[in-house]
């Protein structure tokens, strides 16, 4: 069974973090792929820009429109991400509680939609 997980942080202290204070997320993120490691396969994952640098398309009726970020004024943003393939959704939280506690993390299972298949890449 395959789960996103969405990791919300609050943008500010980072920057001011101490080298110490950096290792400790960096140790948490590397216990938490051992967890999953354990358990499951970790699918892929990513860091993400500032919410500066993102966009959004939305289509308004006439043609698609693009909008620059930020999109909330919410102190936490989407900071990163896991893609997970655990057994269940009890491995996925426990794999998920190695991350820093300063973390919002939501995990969301990854649903199949009937009757779709994905296409195959394009040949180089």
């Amino acid at each position: 069974m395959q789960f996103l997980v969405l990791i919300a942080y609050e943008q500010s202290g980072w920057d001011e973090a101490t080298a110490a204070q950096r290792q400790e997320f960096f140790d948490a993120h590397h216990a938490f792929e051992q967890a999953v490691y354990a358990r499951g396969r970790l699918v892929s994952g990513a860091a993400l820009a500032e919410p500066e640098r993102g966009f959004t398309v939305r289509h308004n009726g006439a043609g698609w429109q693009r909008t620059d970020g930020p999109f909330a004024e919410t102190a936490e943003q989407i900071g990163g991400f896991y893609l997970l393939e655990m057994p269940d959704e009890a491995a996925a939280q426990q794999a998920v509680q190695h991350l820093p506690r300063q973390y919002t993390l939501e995990v969301r299972p990854v649903v199949d939609i009937d009757g779709y298949e994905r296409s195959a890449p394009p040949r180089a």
